[in-house]
């Protein structure tokens, strides 16, 4: 007999509060794991043995080395995306504790990954059990895809789509931090390669060369007055903010500490908005650059081919668009109404100001995507990341609810 959407709530937090101390607990065990620059055999592995002992239908690594988890076969296919690869720690002297073991003061987990954001999987893992045992996913195929996206995000869904499982999701729900709220999109962003040419000469005769860091001055300095303007509003979208440019890295090429450099490069982030199209994006970077040296001075867009822990390789264009999904996309009223029957409030749409997998789910693919996970985006990457128990077992709550409340909304339409 089908479950009432009263019975089906009533259910499912009896259950997530029988299992919070494993919701926790696995938690705890999955961030333990160090799992950076994409290594993510050992935190799979892990993944995999708890997806198991939940009685997942088909539980093992794609290509890439991501692991992935389906629920029953339904028409409808669902993905919940949660990378569960981190950045690094940095200088371990500056924590504290154990910045994996981490440390909980105050019902607050705090260790790397806890937000950023292996603090999903636990929820979405013991959430789509739980949907199935109460018979929430009648016509659904559910998928739980543990992925690398630290370096690239993107690059594992579109793996997901084009080679493996091969399988094109109708919906995706992101588990990076949304304060348990549903983020709806965010800015995109445009990795970029920017090089000077000149010509070596000795330093003692420098005048005899051309140097290739004394051409990029000019263009550093437009960059970081595009930059004002930008934050002014130029480009601005009423919902995704101010875009953005900065130079992050750079490379000299020079024979020697006495040698005049023969090639500068700098590398920039841009982020862009729903108002930018990529082609007027490239064109405002060009138009920096002074005429006289549009011939010595050379704009690269950059592509990710690093192999994967696997030997897996899948090159992209390190052009991630921004996205947004409407307020009144029955995704996004799904995501605010599974909050109403759940916890009884409303709560607020918005949008991450970082960068998610929504850049390919979304942003290239086009598919109705939403964001919810415990936490503040605020603490990622930083030495006191952390994440509130409490969210971390309430959104297995909204994790089990949502494919049903997902299908009542489909069925209005």
């Amino acid at each position: 007999m089908k479950l009432s959407k009263e019975e089906a709530i009533q259910e499912i937090k009896k259950r997530v509060d029988a299992a919070q101390d494993d919701i926790i607990q696995f938690l705890r065990d999955i961030v333990a794991i160090p799992s950076m620059n994409g290594e993510l055999k050992e935190v799979g592995e892990r993944i995999a043995a708890e997806m198991n002992k939940l009685g997942f239908d088909e539980v093992r690594f794609d290509k890439m080395g991501n692991i992935m988890g389906r629920i029953g076969d339904g028409e409808k296919v669902i993905v919940y995306d949660s990378h569960i690869d981190t950045v690094g720690i940095g200088d371990r002297d500056n924590w504290e504790w154990d910045p994996f073991i981490g440390k909980v003061e105050d019902g607050i987990l705090f260790a790397r990954g806890a937000v950023d954001e292996k603090g999903s999987t636990p929820g979405m893992i013991y959430g789509l059990s739980f949907a199935r045992d109460l018979g929430l996913l009648d016509g659904i195929t559910a998928w739980y895809f543990g992925n690398m996206e630290e370096w690239c995000d993107g690059i594992a869904p579109n793996t997901f789509v084009e080679v493996d499982p091969g399988i094109r999701p109708d919906f995706v729900v992101i588990g990076e931090p949304t304060k348990m709220q549903v983020y709806r999109g965010h800015k995109g962003r445009i990795e970029l390669k920017i090089t000077a040419s000149g010509r070596s000469a000795h330093a003692a005769t420098h005048y005899l060369g051309d140097n290739a860091v004394y051409k990029m001055m000019a263009v550093i300095t437009q960059i970081r007055e595009l930059d004002r303007r930008l934050r002014l509003g130029l480009g601005s979208h009423p919902l995704q903010g101010n875009p953005t440019v900065a130079v992050t890295d750079l490379k000299v090429t020079t024979a020697s500490l006495n040698a005049v450099p023969n090639e500068f490069s700098i590398y920039l982030d841009r982020r862009i908005t729903s108002n930018e199209p990529h082609d007027d994006v490239i064109a405002q970077i060009k138009g920096l650059i002074p005429d006289y040296l549009q011939d010595e001075i050379k704009i690269e867009e950059l592509f990710y081919d690093e192999p994967s822990y696997t030997g897996f390789k899948f090159p992209v264009s390190k052009y991630y668009p921004a996205w947004l999904q409407a307020d009144d996309h029955p995704m996004t009223q799904a995501g605010q109404n599974t909050i109403k029957a759940l916890w009884g409030e409303e709560r607020e749409l918005d949008t991450w100001d970082f960068s998610t997998n929504g850049t390919y789910w979304a942003g290239k693919a086009g598919i109705p995507a939403i964001g919810f996970g415990p936490g503040d985006e605020k603490f990622a990457h930083r030495g006191m990341e952390q994440v509130p128990l409490k969210e971390v077992v309430e959104a297995t709550e909204f994790y089990a609810l949502f494919p049903q409340i997902l299908s009542e909304k489909m069925l209005e339409k």
